[in-house]
């Protein structure tokens, strides 16, 4: 009998013009069989059916169709047992093989979306990355991606970030609701430290008071999501597959602002303008929908405080979240205390504001207000730089002035004499 590779073999060379007697002198079969299967054409192959070999478990079946029907989570250790006790001589394997014939399918259970109407919800979660920086060659950094999605819309916010903490939280969260326009009424969180602190004795979620002050400020309740439940989080969590696959991959970028500021324009002309797997929707049609039912962003910026005692270095530096930032050469105290707020970190000495700097997105950065450190007996100049930030190995670093670097010259040599 002729298998099926040598019948497609026999036809694929007759069609390329070699006779019955060339084909059968290649195949080594007889040239009658081959002028047979050329005139009968590719016909799918007929097998006889095997009679089915008597099973030890036959006598059995009818008890088992029995108790599987009565009780389908029986187990197959369990009735081997039972036949045993019933006369029974076979192996487990024999009754496995016919339980798992005679077992009824379970009910397939269908997912229910979970949708919520405009303006009421919106999830947060953050995800891992790991990236070369172009600035940085031959290293690889740790940077996490906060992504906030509305529920109803699917609008899609983004930014990297390099710290999890709760400062960072809290200020993706204003960047995020004051670039959406408006707050949803909840916003679902899974039970990140930043957001939720544990349980009380009654099962009650406790939420970081910082993120509750924040949730009070906007108007919006922190939900969070049951333990070990991540399809709850898939309006959010579904997305970053999406942007490492569509964004992420096959990409380079200079440092984080770099890599943000390409993530924004994804965002803007790739992201948010498609239509929506899900929802079928282009994704800024909807969010229009959507903008009108969201809480409007109150009028006062948000200014919560998190205060913190630092030891000021010997080089007139206070270290917060990694890096370093500047006190006036003139302060006396050993233990400053530090305000960190969303979009600024305030030192103070003895109750007094003594020093004032943006925060640094990063960590191994050093921040130096050149007020601190200049002769008071010479005049600022209107074109004079007043705030250097000193950056990691390879980071860019903008272009000065002379007048800056003749500054920061005097400065070192003031030091040096002292």
């Amino acid at each position: 009998m002729v298998r099926l590779g040598e019948l497609v073999m026999i036809l694929e060379l007759h069609r390329q013009g070699l006779s019955p007697t060339a084909i059968a002198r290649r195949l080594g079969i007889d040239r009658k069989t081959v002028r047979k299967y050329i005139a009968r054409g590719l016909e799918p192959p007929s097998y006889r059916r095997q009679p089915r070999r008597p099973r030890c478990t036959d006598a059995f079946l009818p008890y088992l169709r029995e108790r599987l029907a009565a009780h389908p989570a029986l187990t197959a250790v369990r009735l081997w047992r039972e036949l045993g006790e019933r006369g029974f001589t076979g192996g487990y394997t024999a009754v496995k093989r016919a339980v798992q014939e005679i077992r009824p399918d379970p009910p397939r259970r269908f997912e229910v979306r979970f949708e919520t109407p405009p303006g009421e919800q919106a999830q947060v979660d953050f995800a891992r990355f790991e990236v070369a920086f172009a600035d940085e060659p031959g290293q690889t950094r740790v940077v996490w991606l906060f992504s906030m999605v509305l529920g109803f819309s699917r609008l899609l916010w983004a930014q990297f970030v390099v710290h999890q903490d709760l400062q960072t939280v809290l200020r993706c969260h204003v960047a995020a609701l004051t670039a959406i326009g408006g707050a949803p009424r909840e916003i679902l969180y899974d039970r990140m430290k930043t957001a939720v602190i544990g349980e009380d004795a009654d099962g009650l979620v406790v939420y970081n008071r910082g993120l509750i002050d924040l949730a009070r400020h906007f108007g919006f309740q922190p939900k969070a999501c049951r333990p070990y439940r991540a399809k709850t989080m898939g309006k959010v969590e579904r997305p970053f597959r999406y942007i490492r696959e569509d964004f992420y991959l096959a990409r380079t970028f200079s440092n984080l602002d770099d890599l943000n500021a390409q993530l924004r324009h994804w965002l803007d002309t790739v992201a948010n303008p498609r239509v929506h797997a899900t929802t079928r929707r282009v994704v800024n049609e909807a969010f229009a929908e959507e903008l009108p039912a969201l809480r409007p962003l109150p009028l006062a910026p948000y200014r919560a405080v998190l205060k913190l005692e630092r030891r000021l270095s010997h080089e007139g530096m206070v270290s917060v979240g990694g890096n370093l930032y500047s006190v006036p050469d003139t302060t006396r105290r050993r233990v400053l205390e530090v305000h960190c707020c969303v979009d600024e970190i305030r030192i103070f000495e003895d109750g007094a504001l003594i020093a004032s700097h943006t925060p640094l997105l990063g960590r191994g950065q050093t921040c130096i207000d050149l007020t601190h450190r200049r002769p008071s007996h010479r005049p600022r100049r209107s074109g004079d730089e007043t705030q250097i930030v000193v950056r990691g190995a390879g980071d860019v670093v903008a272009r000065r002035s002379l007048d800056f670097y003749d500054a920061l010259g005097r400065v070192m040599a003031v030091k040096g004499s002292a």
